[in-house]
């Protein structure tokens, strides 16, 4: 006869508390960077005359303390470079019209960018328009003449018009490489088999993602090839972290890589904001996280061909090396203790 030996109370109380916590902490993770984040510390360029680029800098600090930060350009085609290299992410060119007097600023934006600069630019602009309605109206002018033209710099796609494409994809992208990773540590006997099975898995993963996200759904666009590598390296990165964990810490490592990566990193990626509106210094930490790396990257492949884009192909591939140093650390102590517990067999003199 077969006896079933009933879990103790206590054990099944515990076990749900801990579930509960863990759900709590899930939401927190996610909830956190939305709830603490505010518009602070946003990079724009200021293009114009010295005297009016002062002045314009000074009304922005007094009406916004901390809001924006302002990167001087000699003139607008400077400012649009700043733009497209994402030094910045909008402009302010002013200018002088016929007479010597102040014309109508211009505002550009680049909605690509994300959505929170483009509105945040766009107030902006009215603001401007406004004072200077004032200004020509105590001046007996006609109040109407004022008119700040706002020009989208670097659109988004047609095919993701309100840029929700790239930000849907960061979170499966994170929790495609932990699965990764775990299918290659559980299933998979052999620190290199499991390491060259994560190259095979990076890069099949990013050539099937861009087949999806760029030539059927069309929300990434650029060079194909570089988005299969800016691609297969996000993930590849992750299940490489995840393979060193396991190797290293057994179990408990398959626990720490989705608290680094989904937990920690995602939320810190800035892939729903710029990441400067991230209380700090977290905003920064996470552009070198896997996460943020990864996002960053594809949208500056896709729309800003002329960013600097080095910093996070080696923050990507040095959490690759990492992973996989991680791994052989795991191995050789594994190999330290068999040796260690093997019997030793005695020798006759």
């Amino acid at each position: 006869m077969n006896i079933r030996i009933r879990t103790p109370w206590i054990k099944a109380a515990v076990l749900g508390l801990g579930g509960s916590l863990v759900v709590a902490l899930l939401v927190l993770a996610f909830m956190w960077p939305a709830k603490t984040s505010t518009a602070h510390h946003l990079p724009v360029s200021l293009a114009g005359p010295e005297a009016a680029v002062t002045a314009v800098e000074k009304q922005l600090e007094q009406a916004s303390p901390g809001t924006f930060v302002v990167h001087r350009a000699a003139d607008r085609t400077e400012a649009e470079s700043q733009i497209k290299r994402r030094v910045t992410y909008g402009a302010i060119v002013l200018s002088t019209g016929n007479g010597g007097q102040p014309a109508p600023p211009e505002v550009l934006t680049a909605p690509a960018a994300g959505a929170a600069p483009t509105q945040m630019l766009t107030g902006l602009a009215s603001k401007l328009q406004a004072d200077m309605g004032k200004q020509i109206a105590a001046a007996g002018g006609d109040p109407a003449s004022a008119k700040v033209t706002v020009i989208p710099l670097v659109q988004l796609s047609a095919n993701d018009p309100m840029g929700s494409g790239l930000a849907l994809a960061a979170l499966p992208l994170a929790l495609g490489g932990v699965i990764g990773g775990v299918l290659l540590s559980t299933k998979v006997h052999g620190t290199w088999r499991r390491l060259g099975g994560a190259a095979v898995f990076a890069a099949a993963a990013g050539g099937l993602l861009v087949l999806i996200m760029q030539a059927w759904f069309g929300y990434l666009q650029g060079n194909a090839w570089l988005n299969v590598a800016a691609i297969g390296l996000t993930v590849g990165a992750t299940a490489t972290f995840m393979i060193g964990c396991v190797k290293l810490l057994g179990s408990p490592g398959i626990a720490l890589g989705p608290i680094v990566t989904v937990l920690l990193g995602n939320p810190l990626s800035g892939s729903n904001a710029p990441w400067q509106f991230i209380p700090e210094p977290w905003g920064a930490i996470g552009q070198f996280l896997v996460p943020g790396a990864g996002n960053t990257l594809l949208r500056d492949i896709s729309y800003f061909p002329e960013a600097n884009t080095a910093q996070q192909w080696l923050t990507l591939a040095a959490w690759v090396i990492f992973g996989a140093l991680l791994a052989l650390a795991g191995e050789a102590l594994k190999r330290r203790r068999l040796a260690g517990s093997s019997p030793r067999v005695a020798t006759s003199p």
